[in-house]
């Protein structure tokens, strides 16, 4: 079965890119795709302050990624650059942790200037890592998200369905590409 990790560097609960890896995930198990996120924030913050990469918590995420197909990293922008604690986990991935498998960017910032935060920011960390870094990544305003019940997150707004929809499609196709041309005809 094809795996792929989703990654969530946002600090924040509930948060528009929890909201936005979930709307990912329901899109990639509809082809039949296993999919496991890795809530950054929920680990314990001395594992990734003192990079103990043998504590039980960082080895079970980093056993998630090492068994995807391929990952997708989340992250809100801030201050021109994705969260400290994804770079503080990012920083625990063991060598080779990404290679040979495509990885998904994106990422929701506040202005469309935050945009380039993913390209000179993201992709080159994730490329040094060993990544096959997609083409289409994805940014989302924060004024694409309406908020939902105090609990219950943020829904991602129509008009960023379709590029959400055509990231997780190429991704598909990069992980399996008999899985998405079964799933068309």
């Amino acid at each position: 079965m094809t795996r792929i990790a989703l990654v969530s560097g946002s600090p924040s609960e509930p948060s528009r890119v929890a909201s936005l890896l979930a709307w990912l995930s329901r899109r990639l198990e509809t082809h039949g795709i296993e999919t496991q996120t890795i809530y950054v924030r929920n680990l314990p913050p001395d594992d990734l302050l003192h990079a103990r990469t043998q504590s039980p918590a960082i080895a079970r995420a980093n056993h998630v990624i090492s068994e995807a197909d391929a990952v997708v990293v989340g992250t809100p922008i801030y201050k021109a650059a994705y969260t400290g604690i994804l770079k503080a986990y990012l920083d625990l991935l063991p060598n080779g942790a990404l290679a040979n498998k495509p990885v998904l960017p994106v990422a929701v910032g506040g202005t469309i200037a935050h945009l380039l935060a993913l390209e000179y920011a993201l992709k080159p960390v994730l490329a040094v890592l060993g990544a096959t870094v997609l083409e289409k990544s994805v940014f989302g305003l924060e004024t694409q998200f309406s908020r939902l019940d105090s609990l219950d997150g943020y829904e991602v707004a129509p008009d960023l369905e379709p590029r959400l929809a055509e990231a997780a499609e190429h991704l598909v196709q990069q992980v399996n590409p008999v899985l998405l041309r079964a799933a068309t005809h």
